[in-house]
């Protein structure tokens, strides 16, 4: 839990992702499509990526990614991203997280 603490500190937008996961995909060009400042951690390219993976399991995403986080709050995977997008939510949390600008 405190190596994700450090990854997400300080930054507006933070997603956990697999280079192989269309999911993960859609969720990042959704996100990506509103001009926000993202920082975008690919788990099969880093060293400690399975390290993550557990801890964001322990803290409750299943499956693993994608795994947003946005203000350093948890959102959680794709359906919840997307429930706030269908809901009109997302840019207004991007905005007070200070990731875009409008």
């Amino acid at each position: 839990m405190d190596a994700i603490a450090s990854m997400i500190a300080d930054r507006p937008v933070v997603i956990f992702s697999r280079t192989t996961c269309c999911i993960s995909h859609t969720i990042k060009t959704l996100i990506g499509g509103f001009g926000a400042n993202l920082t975008v951690y690919e788990l099969d390219e880093i060293a400690n990526g399975q390290q993550v993976e557990r801890a964001l399991q322990q803290m409750g995403c299943n499956p693993s990614v994608p795994a947003v986080f946005i203000g350093q709050q948890f959102i959680g995977g794709a359906n919840q991203v997307m429930s706030l997008q269908l809901r009109n939510q997302l840019a207004p949390l991007l905005i007070r997280a200070g990731a875009i600008w409008i």
